[in-house]
């Protein structure tokens, strides 16, 4: 639910320049034969926005049929490097990149292609290769970028290979009705017609403390007086939660999901792990309860999926490996929701334990039309975790999915400053987020007065905290939600 702030006497860890960058998991290759690839051309082509690029490559075989293949190339300046890739499995050495076959794209027939890609970060130039080869044989063809560069960053994932057809006009004015099926376009979250937006709502409290805050009534409230977006559903698996009736607790997220889609919001399904940390410890619950509240909901194009809330005490590594496991049990069901990975140190990228972003940008998860999850309270994580957020956010796509107007323990006075700066941070980098919460706990981070939830007003400022005021206020300004 919370993280304290990183300790003072620790400092923010900067790392350098890595000297050698892999991505994704190791995978067995068949052999490359190197003698039949006699003949090769390859296309090179880039779309660049400041300090990154999108790098599209098709390699086309124009010697002996080919199974098994390695591509390589260098950059010519040695900032360039590869951060993200998609359709091989990618390396860097210094300048020097490496792509080889995936097992289902290793074949190569006398005169066929392939097109694989990556995404890159530049600093000073992003000059294009000029000097490919394919399992050790030099390859012609035309390396000049052929697309001008766009004013957003690109997917992270592959272009498609036909032009996708043209979305129509909205037809209703909910936040889902306008923006449609989501997806992770570079470092934004984008819409239907593939323009970056920003989600703003609210997250409930643990759904088996307040269940009875989430009714008709307050939900209408939600989305027609505070015009949210966005509501999360936080779903504790431990602390008398899901542990305890996982039939039960699933029946009750699905039920509130299908609250939000009748009003038109975006849910959140949040699988709140908290104590402990570790999310190895849900691992096969996690499965469970993704494959069933996925196979639920298949067919909305309102739903996302967080994985894991708040992993602590444990490495970057230990959270890749789960989210690596649990993605594609949604993915068989859902394959174009968005998932949000939790990060290390409560999602706090890694600050609250001394480390940052750094280790995510040059380890991602190896899955598409993924976010990764940042949370802070206001009150006790200022300037050096809004450092880190404003660094990480150019190069990873980061969805705030919980935080707080008050301290890291979720009680204490409202930090209205602090607050302030962070959501203008927010909405300049255009980073969706979920107020922690939608509840009327007896403590500074709760929108509503005690007792509210026993009565049946929740519109208006009357039945509201401090805390709760300031949100519904920043919520219900109009959205960007632009449609061409």
């Amino acid at each position: 639910m919370k993280h304290p702030p990183r300790p003072s006497r620790r400092q923010l860890v900067v790392a350098g320049a890595v000297g050698a960058l892999t991505l994704g998991a190791s995978v067995a290759l068949p052999a490359a034969n190197a003698s039949a690839a006699t003949g090769c051309a390859v296309t090179y082509s880039a779309n660049s926005w400041q300090g990154g690029f999108t790098g599209t490559v098709t390699i086309k075989n124009l010697g002996d049929p080919v199974n098994g293949w390695t591509l390589g190339f260098t950059f010519p300046d040695a900032a360039q490097r590869v951060t993200q890739g998609w359709s091989a499995t990618w390396s860097q050495s210094g300048s020097d990149v490496t792509a080889r076959s995936l097992g289902w794209n290793g074949s190569l027939a006398t005169g066929a292609s392939t097109s694989i890609g990556f995404n890159g970060s530049w600093s000073g130039s992003n000059p294009s290769p000029t000097s490919f080869t394919l399992n050790g044989t030099t390859c012609t063809g035309s390396t000049t970028p052929t697309t001008p560069p766009p004013t957003t960053p690109p997917p992270t994932t592959p272009p498609p290979t036909t032009p996708p057809p043209t979305t129509p006009p909205p037809t209703g004015t909910t936040p889902v009705a306008i923006n449609g099926q989501l997806r992770v376009c570079g470092v934004n979250l984008c819409n239907q017609y593939g323009k970056p937006i920003q989600l703003r709502g609210m997250s409930t409290h643990g759904i088996q403390w307040f269940g009875h805050c989430y009714n008709d009534a307050s939900l209408d409230a939600l989305a027609t007086d505070w015009r949210a977006d966005l509501f999360r559903v936080a779903m504790y698996v431990q602390e008398d939660g899901y542990e305890t009736d996982p039939a039960g607790f699933t029946n009750r997220v699905n039920n509130l999901v299908e609250e939000a889609t009748e009003r038109g919001m975006y849910a959140m399904i949040d699988f709140h792990t908290l104590t402990p940390g570790d999310p190895m410890f849900n691992l096969e619950r996690a499965k469970t309860f993704f494959r069933a509240v996925s196979a639920r909901h298949a067919d909305k194009n309102n739903v996302i999926y967080e994985i894991a809330n708040e992993p602590n005490g444990v490495s970057w590594s230990t959270i890749k490996n789960y989210a690596e496991q649990v993605i594609p049990v949604i993915r068989a069901n859902d394959p174009d929701a968005v998932v949000i990975v939790g990060t290390r140190a409560w999602s706090s990228l890694g600050v609250s334990e001394g480390a940052n972003s750094t280790e995510i940008i040059n380890n991602p998860v190896n899955a598409s039309n993924i976010m990764y999850a940042f949370h802070f309270y206001a009150a006790s994580h200022k300037d050096n975790y809004r450092a880190e957020v404003e660094r990480a956010a150019a190069r990873l796509p980061l969805f705030v999915t919980e935080f707080g107007t008050v301290d890291y323990t979720g009680d204490g006075a409202a930090d209205l400053a602090s607050s302030t700066t962070w959501l203008d941070l927010l909405d300049r980098l255009k980073i969706g987020y979920a107020n922690w919460t939608y509840s009327d706990k007896a403590e500074g981070s709760a929108a509503f007065r005690p007792g509210t939830c026993y009565g049946g007003t929740y519109a208006g400022t009357g039945v509201l905290t401090q805390s709760g005021a300031f949100m519904r206020e920043r919520i219900r300004t109009p959205d960007n939600f632009p449609t061409s």
